[in-house]
């Protein structure tokens, strides 16, 4: 039986976040690379009340130009989609480990042969 892959809860808050407040990923891409927390989304949102608060998704946007001196980045993925490119590279990391770990096996068998 297959092994569900789990998403972690560091990024599900991202995932909640993004659908909370309406972001695109490309937003919730740009705001994690700005370092932003997304459990305090809650008081940057304008939720109406306070109109000279910019909609979240243009303060990010404003933050990031101020940053990276660009409007957004190059490759937008989304959270689930970085999250199985972890996943294949961890995977893959095991994958090499196991075969380094047999060819080394095999060559201590081998030197014990010889001697």
């Amino acid at each position: 039986m297959a092994k569900k892959n789990k998403i972690p809860v560091k990024d599900q808050i991202w995932i909640d976040a993004r659908k909370q407040f309406r972001l695109s990923d490309a937003h919730v891409q740009m705001a994690r690379e700005l370092g932003m927390n997304p459990k305090k989304f809650g008081k940057l949102a304008n939720h109406k009340q306070e109109p000279w608060k910019l909609p979240l998704p243009n303060f990010i946007e404003e933050l990031y130009f101020k940053r990276f001196k660009k409007e957004r980045p190059e490759v937008v993925k989304s959270v689930e989609r970085s999250i199985k490119e972890h996943n294949k590279k961890l995977e893959e990391r095991k994958g090499r480990k196991a075969e380094n770990k047999s060819l080394k096996q095999k060559s201590n068998k081998i030197d014990e042969i010889q001697f």
